[in-house]
């Protein structure tokens, strides 16, 4: 067991990595939990599409309105507190719902005040937690780190969680809730164990939070590696919305595979993805970091094509599992370089516009993937995202070596 632990999480590491790793886990479990008995709690009082809908909404909504300002906040205030303080709220958050809904009967707008709260202290704890994994390694250890953290999340967010979630929904209503509450609270207390020095990485006293946004604006637009690697995430981001927006429809419609089918479609995408981070290491070790970023993205576009082609259930299964596997390699790799890259004091800043254009990215290509499939059919959205991701890697193609390697 020990010698399994340690291939997992590296001893050179340090402790203080093993205690985020636990959290990180832990926390994913409570919300793949709860990403299932959401939106069935959701359903359970109102069955009109656009309520059901809005709960999804106003659980996001909060990273666009606070995300910059959170991660200014990260910047300025200590790190770890910040985590502490944010995933604590948003635990107190979920249990005062749980009152309610043994109080019961419960209003759909008190799920909605719930949903939007702990949407929003979700925000200001990954700010945070986002900037703590590069003060706990080396540079050459972010990736693998990185790679842990997305294993984590896929393994306890995407594929344990959501199933635990709707079984205990069926054994109760509050019972999944209950559940989310005591993992974020104990992701609370091992985070807490992290050794850190106290206070903030930096003196926010002199300046504004809207300053120190600026601030962190400006130190990206004025570097140019990491600007073109933001302006890649957010145009692929763009293209990536744009097919998955219809993607339900895509699968019942042209894939006939039926409701089952569409699931086990979302399933492969996180058994690709489990391969993915799993393998990174091996092959940060033994690919350039500049051609690993090529293959990335040229899958990317090389999956757009085969999904705007293909009408067979069987190998639009295989394209899922080999763009999980790509997809969290090139997550851990973008993100491994931007951190390798950005100042420790701009790291909550930095990651927050990055996270900022990620969203903005999604709902822009969501809204065009629904009126392009709506003029030219479902395949028309994935035809728009092979042309459009095929373009923006032609403009960046020979920039993608100096991004790999950019250092702060």
């Amino acid at each position: 067991m020990s010698r399994l632990v340690d291939a997992a999480l590296p001893p050179r590491l340090g402790r203080s990595f093993r205690w985020l790793i636990g959290s990180s886990w832990v926390s994913n479990i409570g919300d793949g939990i709860a990403l299932a008995a959401g939106p069935l709690l959701v359903a359970s009082q109102t069955h009109n599409a656009f309520l059901v809908a809005l709960a999804a909404v106003l659980q996001r909504l909060p990273f666009l309105l606070f995300g910059l300002y959170a991660g200014a906040l990260a910047d300025r205030s200590d790190r770890r507190r910040m985590v502490v303080v944010a995933d604590g709220i948003r635990a107190a958050v979920v249990l005062v719902l749980c009152g309610f809904i043994v109080l019961g009967p419960i209003d759909i707008w008190l799920v909605y005040v719930a949903m939007f709260l702990t949407g929003t202290g979700d925000v200001f704890a990954d700010a945070a937690s986002r900037t703590l994994l590069p003060m706990l390694v080396d540079k050459p250890d972010l990736g693998v780190g990185n790679a842990r953290l997305q294993a984590g999340y896929l393994t306890a967010n995407q594929l344990v969680g959501p199933p635990i979630g709707a079984f205990l929904f069926a054994a109760g209503h509050v019972v999944p809730f209950g559940v989310q509450a005591v993992m974020v609270a104990l992701g609370v207390v091992l985070v807490s164990r992290i050794s850190l020095p106290r206070g903030g990485v930096r003196d926010g006293s002199a300046s504004h939070v809207r300053a120190d946004i600026a601030d962190g604006i400006r130190w990206l637009m004025g570097n140019a590696p990491v600007r073109t690697l933001a302006m890649i995430i957010l145009v692929f981001n763009i293209t990536w919305g744009a097919g998955w927006s219809v993607l339900v429809l895509w699968a019942l419609d042209r894939l006939h595979v039926g409701p089952v089918g569409y699931g086990l479609l979302t399933t492969m995408v996180a058994v690709g993805g489990l391969v993915g981070t799993g393998a990174y290491g091996w092959l940060e070790r033994r690919v350039p970091l500049g051609t690993l970023m090529r293959a990335c993205l040229t899958l990317e576009v090389v999956t757009h094509l085969a999904l705007a082609l293909t009408t067979v259930p069987w190998v639009a299964m295989l394209v899922m599992v080999v763009f999980g596997a790509y997809a969290f390699v090139w997550g851990t790799l973008g993100q491994t370089v931007r951190q390798r890259a950005v100042p420790t004091q701009y790291q909550g800043r930095v990651g927050s516009v990055y996270v900022t254009g990620l969203f903005v990215g999604l709902l822009v290509g969501q809204a065009l993937g629904g009126w392009i499939a709506h003029q030219w059919g479902l395949a028309a959205p994935f035809w728009f995202a092979f042309v459009g991701s095929g373009i923006t890697l032609a403009l960046v193609w020979r920039q993608l070596d100096h991004i790999a390697h950019a250092e702060g």
